[in-house]
């Protein structure tokens, strides 16, 4: 039986989109960079961990992996993630805040983008 294990986003630049969600989620935090790993990037031509195309961020019991692709989003997701919060008044501005915008509001639950545009729901 199939385990999930990461959620993949494709994205322009994966190491400001993995600091958005590191910071929109509990208890995750982009992976740390050991010198085994800036060399193995300096091997392939990326001098500085902001030029990573493949950006983890970890802590929960799904990473997240964003990696770097040459097109835009253009349409809708086919798959968002959705969020939980104890205040989602509170949350909305902390998300705001950290770069998403505001997309729809429902009686218990709102739409917002992150810094990308890629859709997510908090309720």
């Amino acid at each position: 039986m199939a385990r999930l294990h990461d959620v993949v986003f494709d994205c322009r630049h994966p190491a400001s989109l993995a600091r958005f969600w590191a910071a929109a989620l509990d208890g995750y935090a982009v992976a740390p960079y050991d010198e085994a790993e800036l060399a193995r990037l300096r091997e392939h031509g990326v001098e500085d961990p902001e030029d990573d195309p493949t950006v983890l961020v970890e802590g929960g019991p799904v990473r997240l992996w964003f990696q770097r692709v040459p097109e835009r989003k253009i349409v809708k997701n086919r798959v968002h993630l959705d969020l939980r919060a104890d205040d989602l008044d509170s949350e909305i501005d902390r998300l705001v805040e950290l770069g998403a915008e505001l997309q729809e509001t429902h009686d218990d639950w709102v739409m917002l983008t992150d810094p990308e545009g890629n859709e997510f729901c908090v309720a």
